[in-house]
């Protein structure tokens, strides 16, 4: 086993090349997205998707209205019934002659092979996984020798997501697919945004996906398996999609998608979508032997950039936030000079990773310290219900994305913390509008409020020896504590341990 965990991968697969539509000028979407933004030349038109249903529908819909080309890529697809329904459409439209590219990191890949085969059986449709591990089997002991073996390699996981129809419309941001991230069940889903894009943009993400699906880290499905599936198997995958999807009609969540329009206005080329420059940011994928080589991501470089030439605000929206020390000199030179800057990030209690918590936390005193403004989000503050769409429905905060004087937006899948900065691979998209910037800050500004977030405070303002002190409001009433508040014993004492142990490059 100590052998097998120092293998070196193979790839004795042929690995063809395929690219982006080149017209999707040609298509029913290519066409109603030139005449939405004609009266803007030379712009990109978005429209923030904040809640699970719109995310949802959004995707479907693209599928649903795609002619040649779906392009999927993504570090989580689930096997629940949102990831299912999703898959099934993209099927069809494969079905409809529609050219389906899939590319999901391996990490969590791993055990499907069978039925991604399957999938990637289908005519026009294809599978790979990205930087795949070589041991394939149910247990895990054998894939974490290979980590052990081969962990330079290993650690380089595709965190990206997109799902772009015909290179005319992409859905990019902090969403896998998978229940949680689409509010299926209100006690466990995420937060999180994504931004549908048309226009030019499209064209910069596409590339981003082609620069991915033809590099030698994407390994088509078929490498893991000695016999391709048979159509008699097909059939059967098939079925039991047609049959979960029968069964989720039936739901009140399916009730709630079919009372919304968005996917109708969406196919029909009636959404609206906010005009504005924009460009697309992704890191380039290395080669598979030469693993991370401890480069700053080039999003991280355009962020700062913009963060440094703040005048009057610096909004900072990440579920995991290790600033480093550089970072916290950047946050505090804004700060003493009058810029504001907040940070929205997970609390101890809210976040689904403890240990990285722990990193963020030795950072804390300082930055309260400096001037920056630290909101936590509360576990319980999506209990609130609104009729409309908020950044603060869900459990564990999952958003991604930074603000700058309200008029510049940076918005992808890259958290805020080292293994972003120095190990994944993410795409963004910077765009400078103040209608979007608008949207974004009054997100912020309602899951900030007392009931939603805890603000924390040194208890001697300006000594970052000072203890801190947690405020916030339950039941209308203003409370505060003074350690990780509503984190159980257990919680607080993996973060401690853990996040003494673990190296932050690895957070």
């Amino acid at each position: 086993m100590l052998a097998a965990g120092c293998s070196s991968p193979r790839y004795e697969v042929a690995q063809p090349v395929s690219h982006a539509l080149e017209r999707p000028e040609d298509t029913s979407l290519g066409r109603t997205q030139a005449a939405q933004l004609a009266a803007t030349p030379g712009q990109s038109g978005f429209h923030l998707l904040v809640s699970g249903q719109e995310a949802f529908l959004a995707r479907a819909a693209m599928a649903e209205a795609a002619e040649r080309t779906l392009d999927l890529q993504y570090y989580i697809v689930g096997e629940d019934a949102t990831a299912t329904l999703l898959l099934q459409r993209a099927l069809r439209a494969a079905q409809r002659g529609v050219r389906v590219r899939l590319l999901i990191d391996d990490l969590y890949a791993v055990g499907r092979d069978f039925d991604l085969a399957t999938l990637a059986a289908q005519p026009n449709v294809e599978v790979r996984l990205f930087n795949p591990f070589l041991r394939r089997g149910p247990l895990g002991l054998s894939r974490l020798l290979e980590y052990l073996g081969d962990s330079t390699r290993l650690n380089r996981r595709m965190h990206n997501k997109l799902w772009i129809a015909d290179n005319a419309l992409a859905v990019i941001g902090g969403r896998n697919l998978g229940d949680a991230y689409f509010d299926v069940r209100e006690e466990s889903k995420f937060a999180d945004l994504d931004l549908l894009a048309g226009g030019p943009v499209v064209a910069g993400i596409s590339r981003s996906f082609d620069a991915y699906w033809n590099s030698g880290w994407a390994v088509p499905i078929g490498a893991f398996l000695g016999e391709p599936p048979a159509s008699a198997q097909l059939q059967q995958l098939l079925q039991r999609m047609d049959e979960r999807a029968e069964r989720f009609r039936a739901s009140d969540y399916a009730e709630t998608l079919r009372a919304t329009d968005l996917g109708r206005l969406l196919r029909a080329g009636r959404l609206p979508l906010a005009p504005a420059n924009a460009s697309a940011l992704y890191d380039d994928p290395p080669k598979p032997q030469s693993g991370a080589d401890g480069t700053e991501s080039r999003i991280l470089s355009v962020l700062r950039g913009a963060i440094e030439a703040a005048q009057r605000e610096v909004i900072l929206i990440s579920p995991y936030f290790i600033p480093s020390e550089r970072g916290v000199g950047v946050l505090c030179g804004l700060a003493s000079r009058r810029v504001r800057v907040r940070v929205l990030t997970n609390s101890l209690a809210s976040t689904d990773v403890p240990v990285v918590h722990a990193g963020y936390a030795r950072y804390r005193p300082r930055l309260l310290a400096c001037g920056v403004e630290l909101y936590e989000r509360r576990p319980d503050g999506g209990a609130t219900r609104s009729v409309r769409a908020r950044l603060s429905s869900g459990a564990s905060l999952h958003a991604k994305a930074a603000v700058v004087d309200r008029k510049w937006v940076l918005l992808g899948s890259m958290n805020l913390d080292p293994r972003s900065r120095l190990s994944n691979t993410e795409v963004a998209v910077s765009v400078e509008s103040a209608a979007l910037g608008a949207q974004l800050g009054e997100l912020f500004d309602e899951a900030a409020t007392p009931d939603q977030a805890f603000r924390l405070a040194l208890v001697e303002p300006r000594n970052e020896r000072s203890p801190l002190v947690w405020t916030s409001e339950e039941n209308g009433k203003p409370v505060s504590f003074t350690s990780e508040p509503l984190a159980g014993l257990w919680r607080r004492i993996v973060s401690a341990l853990l996040g003494a142990l673990a190296p932050e490059e690895m957070l």
